[in-house]
């Protein structure tokens, strides 16, 4: 069996956003709104209210982890004017995790931000930097005995969200429902503009300078890892592509203590690009293709890129309504997972995408959880999924034939 990181983790995510309900001060819930064809967040989950009884789950199923966030729209709702009240509500999170045996993974930024910030130029704003950095030093007052910190979750794909928000582009990108599910107008997505890319980066570097001088948590960022491939001859416009889509980001990270990898799926880079996925019959619910291997290829182009920072997986999952697909793609890439590590790869933790079906940025068709939600009753239905995963993090690795590659010994707990 392959020989993990002392303490690695073992667990499953969610965001605020997609998993609380009525963050109705967030530049998200005003998209919603004014977005025709888009789908509510709503309740989304209501996990604000049953954020203990997800994590009991979680715990009792033998995970050891929960990566969860902290909604800045909550915690400072004008500028300036921060909520104890809503601190303090993370602050019972940390403290309800650690009383169930998880350790907390803290993200300060999932894709939402208040909607003062987004109304004042956002991310391009003079005063974006600051404001960011101000609102990251009072969370960190919560965070003292926190040990693994994100300031941001895939700024690669927040780049694509800010080009998605901005007036002056084209009514058809503005159309752009979503930057998560594919679809007939839409199966590639935009390439993030490097010049928010840079403000980004710059922001995560004045994120970390606080976490550093305020907490002694373990500081880094997550990245979409698309994990591209070229096509024979088109090795060029790969490492073009790869450094718009990714690269930039990874850069980034580099000084950090660990950087997040994100991976669902893989595809190829021709002449003209990215090569929009074929439809196939095990396509996943967001029009992605069924390739666990992706989750090897991200890591290694990430061990690569940053010079060897510790990666966590941060997200790794698949879209399907099929739980036992779920358990046979989350084995494959664990087997890819394992594989990287034979091969010195530092990797200290592995956390599933994602703990709950949730709102996926627009749509709530396409579900990633190992627990299942009815959304009139709110009532959690755990599927067999995190009944494996626990099991696998009680063994500390999938059965021995699963590992040599039997994918029906894979499927079993």
């Amino acid at each position: 069996m392959t020989r993990l990181a002392p303490g690695f983790l073992w667990g499953a995510a969610t965001a605020p956003h997609q998993v609380e309900g009525n963050n109705v001060n967030s530049d998200w819930w005003q998209r919603e709104l004014r977005t025709p064809g888009m789908e509510l967040s709503g309740d989304a989950v209501d996990s604000y209210h049953r954020y203990a009884e997800d994590m009991r789950l979680l715990a009792d199923a033998g995970l050891t982890s929960y990566r969860f966030g902290i909604e800045w729209a909550r915690v400072e709702p004008a500028p300036g004017q921060f909520s104890r009240a809503a601190l303090a509500h993370y602050r019972r999170m940390i403290d309800t995790a650690l009383g169930f045996g998880l350790t907390p993974v803290v993200t300060l930024h999932h894709f939402t931000a208040p909607r003062w910030f987004a109304e004042d130029l956002g991310w391009l704003g003079p005063k974006a930097i600051e404001r960011f950095q101000a609102y990251v030093r009072y969370a960190s007052g919560i965070l003292g005995d926190v040990e693994w910190v994100c300031t941001m979750n895939e700024p690669n794909m927040l780049a694509i969200m800010v080009w998605m928000s901005d007036p002056v582009r084209s009514a058809a990108a503005r159309k752009l429902l979503t930057p998560t599910v594919a679809d007939p107008l839409h199966p590639i997505l935009p390439d993030p503009e490097p010049e928010v890319g840079l403000r980004l980066v710059e922001a995560h570097h004045a994120a970390r300078e606080v976490l550093k001088d305020e907490t002694d948590a373990k500081v880094g960022w997550t990245i979409a890892n698309q994990a591209l491939t070229a096509t024979p001859g088109n090795e060029a416009k790969l490492r073009e592509l790869r450094f718009i889509k990714e690269d930039l980001y990874l850069e980034g990270a580099r000084g950090d203590d660990f950087v997040g990898v994100q991976s669902y799926s893989s595809q190829a880079v021709d002449e003209n690009g990215v090569v929009p996925h074929p439809d196939a019959p095990d396509n996943t619910l967001t029009g992605a293709a069924y390739r666990p291997d992706a989750l090897g290829i991200a890591l290694r182009h990430t061990w690569e890129t940053t010079g060897g920072v510790p990666i966590v997986v941060t997200e790794n999952g698949i879209a399907t309504a099929d739980d036992t697909q779920r358990i046979a793609y989350t084995s494959e890439a664990l087997r890819h997972l394992f594989a990287a590590v034979d091969d010195g790869i530092d990797v200290r933790g592995y956390v599933h995408w994602s703990a709950l079906d949730n709102f996926e940025w627009g749509h709530w068709k396409p579900t990633f959880g190992l627990i299942a939600v009815d959304r009139e009753t709110f009532e959690r239905k755990p599927k067999p999924s995190l009944a494996w995963l626990g099991e696998v993090a009680r063994r500390g690795g999938l059965e021995a034939s699963a590992e040599s590659g039997d994918k029906s010994a894979s499927v079993s707990a």
